[in-house]
């Protein structure tokens, strides 16, 4: 069987979500942290405590930074290693302007200069473990071609590859020849990332791929069904209305968690409704839409309890 990576989503799988869904689901090998960054050059603050080793007890987190070059980078790490961390990863593939118009994320693709200087870095870290998650291209979906060879030449303990270009963002076609040919030529392990919303399309790339691949990531399919990486390894499927149960005991502590730190009423209905917002295929378009128009919290949980 494949590990199970969940990858890291902004505004979704921050620490108190990943510690959760690790006690109440599990059958997830490593936890990604939505990517760090440098702000006016200082990590950001909530970057600061969603990485805190006593925030994440018990639980396997790779933290994944975001960097224009090898000097943000080498900052980055500054950071981190401090605090023990042994297994960074390198976002190459967020495909969302605001980043890569700024050399960031997918951004790198079309800059082997940039690549190359921040693997110049990771060659200075022999005790630490690197991954890099990325995608085929800016545009083009050759554009890996360019900074392959600089990636065979670096330590990597694997390359997580979504096998779309940035402009698709999260649509269109999954380019798999183009991911047949990537893993052709790297000799570094390989892990799948793309559209894993089932159990049977897992079984599927192992059929295709059997142990070419290094593993599977998944992000808004675990969004969607919390319980989807512990049903793959458990080969059991769970009724949906058992399934939606253990979602609203998720959702319940989460929301607890929530109203510790977050003041206001809005403002914590705010952030705890996004917790739905993939789940519309599981719940049913009635359902969902009564939470997604509830316009207070006495109301959002009156339609949570309905489920």
């Amino acid at each position: 069987m494949y590990p199970i990576y969940f990858a890291p989503i902004q505004g979704y799988t921050e620490d108190a979500f990943r510690r959760l869904h690790h006690e109440l689901f599990g059958g997830v090998t490593a936890y990604y942290t939505p990517f760090i960054r440098l702000e006016h050059s200082e990590v950001r603050s909530k970057d600061k405590r969603d990485v805190r080793p006593e925030f994440n007890q018990e639980v396997n987190i790779v933290p994944q930074v975001i960097a224009s070059g090898g000097k943000e980078f080498d900052t980055l790490l500054q950071f981190l290693l401090p605090l023990g961390y042994k297994h960074i990863d390198l976002n190459m593939g967020c495909p969302f302007p605001l980043q890569s118009r700024h050399g960031r994320g997918a951004g790198l693709l079309t800059h082997p200069d940039k690549v190359e200087e921040i693997c110049q870095v990771i060659r200075q870290h022999g005790d630490i473990d690197f991954s890099i998650k990325m995608r085929l291209g800016m545009e083009d979906v050759n554009d890996w071609k360019q900074i392959l060879p600089i990636l065979e030449d670096t330590p990597l303990k694997y390359i997580v590859l979504h096998p779309r270009t940035a402009i698709q963002q999260y649509k269109g076609t999954l380019h798999r020849d183009a991911f047949q040919d990537f893993l052709a030529q790297s000799h570094h392990p390989i892990i799948y990332n793309g559209d894993i919303t089932e159990v049977k399309q897992i079984q599927e790339l192992e059929a295709t791929y059997a142990d070419r691949l290094a593993g599977v990531m998944i992000g808004r399919g675990l969004l969607c069904r919390p319980s989807l990486a512990a049903e793959y390894a458990t080969e059991t499927s769970l009724p949906d209305q058992l399934l939606i149960s253990r979602i609203k005991v998720f959702h319940d502590r989460l929301l607890a968690h929530y109203e510790n730190i977050i003041p206001g009423e809005a403002q914590r209905l705010n952030k705890i409704r996004t917790f739905w917002d993939y789940m519309e295929p599981l719940l049913g378009r009635k359902a969902w839409k009564k939470i997604e128009k509830a316009g207070n919290l006495k109301n959002y949980l009156a339609a949570v309890r309905a489920l």
